[in-house]
């Protein structure tokens, strides 16, 4: 019998990847890459109109340039005919939102309106939502609405009804326009398919649904008067299964991938839950750590429970027959990087260029030869807000500690750790509420620094598995075409078969622990004071930007002039 082969496709936050895999084994037999031209926009839309502070939105037509360039090219490199390939599935990034006709176009692309913020696609780090999330949950803590409990208590800004109240508000015009609000792991799948199916796991993480509802029409009438029709007029849709076919490649999709018409297309999923089956972490007690930009960490378990703080819990979420669990940190990669472009100073970008290193491998290597804590400092890396536990988006990052003494590899370590410790935060909230964590399974480019990894282990004091793919999400939704095809009877299945994973790589040294005990007890000083008894100065802080950004929008307005779109377009293109 000849062999078969399936294609996964994780857009991330900056691009889209390819992978072909082979259904026996999951071996990876060719990948391909495609940046998106627009990356992310956060500074002004292309047109060079000006965001205000906390945005970020993506241009969807980015998204299908990857089906055009990257399938094609990973196909090619994999040396395979493509006649051989029975299946693809996508995975996402999420919450992404985008606002569509009932023909799936998103609104960006109606004549007249790419000079509309709303129009865009909402990408998951689009925060400018935070008071809608703050009256959604101070709502349903006073109505006691059950499923507050699910979320570990809090609504993030990030989610679907944040950011559709948001709309609704904010360009009432839009939102009656808008005739589906999909989430991006959907709406991609609705290209390939020319169906719109809804699937299971944003639907329960991101969209409120539990136990077989949404909010009620009641809850969201007093949120906001005609806002009660939200989830009946834009959300509700029939909902697809993790793992299920959700239809056939169209023709016009099987002319932009080179695949055959007809193969099996997956429901769409997550870029964080799709790859725990990669990992062949589909057990309780292990706790999969997709470390990119942001971290998210998912796990399944047997037991229910409500956990302060996390992202959901849901009956199937990752696999069928188990409730999986999400949580996450909203800056990780993103704070390091920021670290890199802003506080790198010239000699030390020199002597990176003379020894032939990135300024991330220079920074490590000095970093690597300190002891711990000899810095001094401690860190909150709250830079892109906090997602768990506290879910606050308006909290800022910290140092603590900082001296005239201070070098760059001080602060570049103190990042590093602060995240490790705001691991452990989210770690030891699961063991709290009787969700025990016995194993860390990192996914992820930042699996490649091997000081980070050890900073894990030591800090949570939990072994180190790594994922034995340097593409677990696009490997994930690739078993996820394998069952969706039919060549597994479910995921856990097919991820015996096809996933990888490196068993305990990285081991906690109890010396190093002990050290670290010592740091961690400050940064949870550090946690418990700015982000819960004073939350007022961080929160104050970002009012004070945001009133002053409205200050120089009405002085602009006034005078006439504005940034120009070059500038905008400079300043956009030095924070991508």
């Amino acid at each position: 019998m000849s062999e078969t082969y399936v294609v996964g496709v994780d857009y991330g936050t900056l691009s889209g990847r390819a992978v072909v895999v082979r259904v026996s084994d999951g071996a990876e037999l060719g990948s391909a890459v495609h940046e998106y031209p627009h990356a992310v926009l956060e500074q002004a839309l292309p047109s060079g109109r000006r965001l205000a502070p906390d945005w970020a939105l993506q241009v969807p037509e980015d998204y299908r340039a990857v089906l055009r360039e990257a399938v094609p090219a990973a196909v090619a490199a994999a040396g395979i005919d493509p006649a051989d390939v029975v299946g693809i599935a996508t995975d996402f990034t999420a919450c992404t939102m985008v606002p569509t006709t009932a023909d799936g176009t998103p609104l960006n692309e109606l004549e007249g309106l790419a000079d509309r913020p709303h129009a865009y696609t909402k990408l998951w780090k689009h925060h400018a939502a935070q008071p809608q999330a703050d009256r959604i949950n101070a709502l349903a803590r006073e109505r006691g609405e059950a499923w507050l409990p699910r979320y570990g208590g809090l609504i993030s800004s990030e989610w679907e009804f944040a950011k559709g109240l948001e709309l609704f508000e904010d360009d009432r015009e839009l939102y009656d326009l808008t005739e589906h609000w999909v989430e991006a792991a959907d709406w991609i799948v609705w290209q390939l398919t020319g169906t719109y199916v809804r699937n299971a796991c944003t639907a329960g993480y991101k969209g409120i649904y539990q136990d077989g509802a949404y909010p009620t029409p009641a809850f969201l009438e007093a949120l906001a008067p005609g806002f009660g029709s939200f989830v009946a007029d834009k959300v509700e849709h029939p909902l697809g299964q993790l793992g299920d076919r959700a239809g056939s490649l169209t023709a016009e999709a099987a002319a932009w991938t080179g695949l055959p018409e007809g193969i099996a297309v997956a429901v769409g999923n997550v870029d964080a839950h799709v790859t725990a089956p990669a990992a062949q972490a589909v057990e309780p007690g292990q706790m999969v750590a997709i470390m990119g930009t942001s971290t998210c960490h998912v796990m399944v378990s047997d037991v229910l429970a409500e956990v302060p703080g996390m992202c959901g819990v849901v009956d199937g979420g990752i696999v069928s027959g188990s409730y999986g669990y999400e949580a996450g940190q909203s800056g990780v990669g993103d704070i390091f990087g920021w670290f890199t472009r802003t506080g790198l100073p010239a000699d030390y970008a020199a002597a990176a260029e003379a020894s032939g290193e990135d300024a991330h491998q220079l920074l490590t290597r000095l970093a690597a030869a300190q002891e711990i804590g000899e810095h001094g400092l401690v860190a909150l890396d709250w830079h892109n807000g906090n997602r768990s536990v506290l879910v606050d988006h308006n909290l800022s990052g910290a140092v603590i500690g900082l001296t005239l003494a201070t070098r760059p590899e001080d602060v570049y370590r103190a990042l590093l750790e602060a995240t490790a410790f705001g691991t452990r935060v989210i770690v030891e909230t699961f063991r709290d509420a009787g969700v025990p964590v016995t194993e860390l399974v990192i996914a992820g480019g930042l699996a490649k620094n091997r000081l980070l990894m050890q900073i894990y282990a030591d800090v949570t004091r939990l072994p180190l598995s790594v994922i034995g793919s340097t593409q677990g999400p696009a490997l994930g939704s690739a078993i996820h075409a394998a069952v969706a095809a039919g060549a597994y009877p479910d995921v856990v299945a097919a991820s015996k078969a096809m996933g990888k994973v490196d068993k305990a790589v990285f081991v906690p040294d109890e010396a190093s622990a002990a050290a670290y005990d010592e740091l961690f007890a400050v940064y949870r000083d550090l946690h418990d004071h700015f982000g819960r008894e004073r939350r007022d100065l961080m929160r104050g802080l970002r009012g004070v930007r945001h009133r002053a950004h409205e200050r120089r929008e009405a002085r602009e307005a006034a005078a006439g002039t504005s940034t120009s779109s070059t500038d905008a377009a400079v300043l956009e293109g030095a924070h991508a």
